[in-house]
């Protein structure tokens, strides 16, 4: 069903609980915390643009790390607050608390089209036991609940589950914002009936992480690509030797029924044919090389796809029509094993300008995007992570799930 999204409500001097996705990546320099990668700030403009134009006061809120209850100083928002002016042109006010009387003050301080950033959510540890007290401090200030963090609505807190039941339940509105109707629209209406020919990409560590997406898109796909680690559990389901590589022993039966699968639908699934592999000496990558076999030495890890395999998969991705991407070719944060992951990016964004529609599953992928000057060349990128992975297995998400229907 349709959720009520923020173009469908009325918000003129109404107060609007905006629960975003600010868990962004931050390091210490010169005594203070740095914002790296400002992405899923970013991806929240349009919505903040729409509240504000709406003369909405807007309350935003949302988690940083794991602080488990407690207040842990390099886990405030404050940052955040900072890099949302700047990114807004806007003054952001910041409580640091996101409930209680300074919370409260805050709010009822605001004036239409302003925009203030509570404290950490996750400062409180109701927050992630969805206590319904604490979600009804959440909504005691407020009006209407927009959620805007997809990234955040596989789990059922307070703030993206508890608050929106507290607002329902005395006949308030509950609305996607433009950000979470972007991700349903590309992860869920994009994918249900994709435009032929459709290349599913899928990389990272571990089959199991991927198995029931893998099950899922064996249904539509018309070629499934495999980089990374879990290629490796693939090559042992066919007897393959794979030296030191990372690989699930236990989960060969499950990649021999996929491989199974794939051929009893006429799915063309693609493994790596050479590799670049590596060894692991005190603690360090050493003595890389190109290995063309179908085996992997002893001794030996695959680390990366090799460059048969990159303009095998490349010359797949160039033919596609619809292209979803899930996870790097190899450990590519090293540079020296990056350029697997660097040759399916190029691809991708070349068959997106050749009118493919590209669909990019969040974490990794999103990084690796970025990091190579290609994110502004793809259709679409998920700012989920692990909230993408649960959706494309066909999970109803939590946070979803209380919004209100159209």
């Amino acid at each position: 069903m349709a959720k009520l999204t923020v173009n469908d409500l009325a918000l003129q001097g109404k107060r609007v609980f905006t629960r975003v996705d600010y868990n962004v990546p931050m390091e210490e320099s010169n005594g203070a915390m740095v914002i790296n990668d400002d992405t899923r700030i970013r991806a929240t403009l349009p919505t903040l643009a729409a509240l504000r134009a709406q003369g909405a006061r807007i309350v935003l809120a949302a988690h940083l790390g794991r602080p488990k209850g407690e207040r842990v100083a390099s886990m405030s928002l404050r940052p955040v607050a900072d890099k949302l002016a700047e990114l807004t042109g806007q003054p952001v006010a910041f409580s640091d608390d996101c409930v209680g009387e300074a919370a409260e003050a805050a709010i009822n301080n605001l004036q239409d089209g302003e925009m203030l950033l509570l404290e950490n959510v996750r400062y409180h540890s109701c927050e992630e036991a969805n206590d319904s007290a604490f979600a009804e401090q959440l909504a005691a200030n407020v009006d209407v609940f927009v959620n805007d963090a997809f990234g955040a609505a596989h789990r059922a807190h307070a703030s993206t589950v508890g608050i929106a039941e507290v607002i329902t339940a005395r006949g308030g509105q509950c609305a996607a914002g433009l950000l979470m109707e972007r991700e349903l629209q590309f992860l869920g209406e994009e994918l249900k009936t994709p435009d032929k020919p459709f290349v599913v990409i899928l990389g990272g560590a571990k089959v199991s992480d991927k198995i029931k997406i893998i099950d899922r898109l064996l249904e539509k796909a018309d070629t499934i690509l495999i980089g990374g680690a879990m290629a490796y559990t693939f090559k042992l389901a066919l007897g393959k030797s794979v030296g030191d590589s990372l690989v699930e022993p236990d989960k060969v039966d499950i990649a021999q029924a996929a491989l199974d699968k794939a051929a009893e639908r006429g799915v063309e699934f693609l493994l790596p044919s050479d590799n670049l592999i590596s060894q692991m000496i005190n603690g360090k990558w050493a003595n890389p090389e190109l290995n063309r076999a179908e085996d992997i030495p002893d001794g030996r890890e695959g680390v990366d796809i090799g460059p048969a395999t990159a303009a095998r998969y490349a010359e797949a991705i160039t033919g596609a029509k619809t292209i979803l991407w899930n996870g790097p070719m190899g450990i590519f944060e090293d540079d020296r094993f990056a350029k697997g992951t660097m040759a399916v990016a190029v691809a991708v964004a070349a068959a997106t300008g050749a009118g493919a529609v590209s669909i990019i599953g969040g974490g990794d992928s999103v990084k690796a995007l970025n990091q190579n000057g290609l994110a502004g060349q793809v259709t679409f990128m998920s700012t989920g992570g692990g909230a993408s992975l649960e959706f494309l297995e066909g999970n109803e998400l939590p946070g979803v799930a209380a919004l209100t229907e159209k």
